[in-house]
């Protein structure tokens, strides 16, 4: 059997969330992610509902429940869903759009009532997302931050017309209309939805921050500096100061904010591999020199290694 060096890189993702109330009543945002050691695969679902009374908060909770579910359901062979990951994303975000649709038309008080969305998917070295709405997704490496997503908001177009003259900055900033939604979860069809077909590559010491409106309550100069200053730190950390900062401000009009922060590490691990050709088992370097050590048992020294290998998520990268 013939031995061959091979040199892989070992991707790890530290997730931390977080939801800050803000000035309102109730909390409308909601966020459930699977990021667990040792699987190739890891995903965040992230909704800001709106609605009156209750039926943001229920809007949000519905969106997340199902694409949550769905996502878990295909999740369990991470090839297969690296295939299908556009088709299994989008039929998500359909399941969770007729499922609100038929509450909303169910119920009196849940009339009007929707919620944005956003997935991001790490799959090893890839990053997938899905969104619909304007809670952004942001990409932070080497000390610049850009937002991945599409803004589904009048934000843009408002912005474009301070750039061309048609609008003061002022009136552009503090404009009625800017907040309005051009697509959103309510149950008719879904007029955009940004789920590019390329994903994007991660890196060592990349930070993918998720979260509804309510963060960019800081510019994205101010929430680039954070993350900056704190990029060698935890994702527990980095959510913490960005919240902190919100607070500090102490804007009477804060929305509820919802985040997730993952900091992507990768090492390359060398090891030599042996294939057998009648079963495909791949047996690692730690084993054959366990078997090579002289009045060692082979067993003891092989559940050691092991026992390094599994704390270890071979994860995503862009």
């Amino acid at each position: 059997m013939a031995q061959r060096p091979m040199a892989r890189p070992l991707y790890t993702y530290q997730a931390a969330t977080a939801l800050y109330l803000g000035q309102r009543d109730n909390q409308e945002d909601a966020i459930a992610t699977s990021f667990a050691i040792g699987e190739d695969l890891g995903f965040a679902v992230l909704s800001d509902g709106m609605g009156g009374h209750n039926a943001g908060d229920i809007a949000s909770k519905v969106v997340v429940t199902e694409v949550f579910s769905e996502l878990k359901l295909h999740s369990g062979n991470p090839g297969a869903f690296r295939g299908r990951v556009q088709e299994i994303l989008q039929g998500a975000a359909e399941v969770a759009n007729a499922r609100v649709g038929d509450i909303a038309r169910g119920a009196p008080e849940a009339h009007g009532m929707g919620a944005t969305l956003t997935v991001p998917v790490l799959l090893r070295d890839e990053l997938f997302w899905l969104s619909v709405g304007d809670s952004p997704l942001y990409l932070h490496r080497s000390g610049h931050l850009r937002q991945l997503n599409e803004d589904h908001s009048m934000a843009p177009h408002i912005d474009l017309m301070v750039r061309t003259g048609l609008l003061s900055e002022i009136g552009g900033r503090d404009h009625p209309d800017r907040n309005c939604l051009t697509s959103v979860l309510v149950g008719s069809p879904i007029s955009k939805i940004d789920c590019p077909d390329t994903p994007t590559q991660l890196f060592d010491g990349d930070i993918v921050v998720a979260a509804s409106d309510g963060l960019q309550t800081l510019s994205h100069v101010q929430i680039r500096d954070i993350i900056t200053r704190h990029a060698n730190d935890s994702s527990d950390r980095i959510a913490e100061e960005l919240l902190h900062e919100i607070e500090h401000r102490n804007d009477p009009d804060q929305d509820n904010v919802s985040l997730i922060v993952i900091k992507v590490c990768h090492t390359v691990a060398k090891q030599h591999a042996k294939v057998k050709p009648d079963d495909g088992i791949i047996e690692l370097a730690e084993a054959e020199k366990a078997r090579a050590k002289r009045g060692r048992r082979r067993l003891p020294k092989l559940r050691q290694g092991l026992a390094r290998l599994l704390p270890v998520a071979p994860g995503a990268a862009d």
